[in-house]
């Protein structure tokens, strides 16, 4: 079965993009909780598909809250709508809106197309993640165990830590013409 590749921009920041590979017949609900994991948000708010233009002019809305599908509805529904109905074009597009209240909003491109589906993957499947994901609350805190293996790698102590450098080059003998010798 054939998969479908797409890149899915930080508005903010075209430099930070996940591409995800989904199946054609996969829904936008399965879609829309490939790109919260991928961009790390936690999946407690609404979202919403639109369909869109080159220009990102955003179309039809396909909603995560809304269940069935009703002719003439302001939004249609994620869950019922798989993918496969809505890519028209070899370069589709979509913007993505998640939390209505703080509206972080992606954009969504098809970038093509693989025909080979790996039976060991998971899909939606993220295989390439470029740039800082944002934060969606506040600022992202740093990582202890991260900071504790570059303090065991390189060895620093607290002294070092607190004055913020080593040692190097301390320590050694004068000599009468102001230079330092180092025995």
């Amino acid at each position: 079965m054939a998969l479908l590749r797409f890149r899915v921009y930080w508005e903010d920041d075209d430099l930070v993009y996940r591409d995800i590979e989904i199946r054609p017949t996969q829904t936008l609900l399965e879609f829309h909780k490939a790109i919260i994991s991928a961009y790390e948000f936690d999946g407690k708010h609404s979202a919403s598909f639109f369909e869109s233009n080159d220009r990102w002019i955003r179309g039809r809305e396909f909603n995560s809250e809304v269940l069935v599908n009703k002719k003439d509805a302001p939004a249609l529904s994620m869950m019922r709508t798989p993918i496969n109905a809505l890519v028209s074009a070899p370069d589709q597009k979509f913007v993505y809106e998640y939390d209505p209240v703080k509206k972080w909003t992606f954009l969504v491109e098809l970038i093509g197309v693989s025909k080979d589906e790996d039976p060991k993957r998971t899909y939606p499947y993220v295989f390439r993640k470029e740039g800082v994901a944002p934060a969606q609350y506040g600022v992202k805190g740093v990582n202890l165990d991260k900071l504790l293996e570059v303090e065991e790698k390189y060895d620093l102590g607290a002294d070092e830590m607190a004055e913020g450098f080593g040692n190097e080059g301390e320590g050694g003998e004068s000599t009468e013409g102001g230079e330092e010798s180092f025995d």
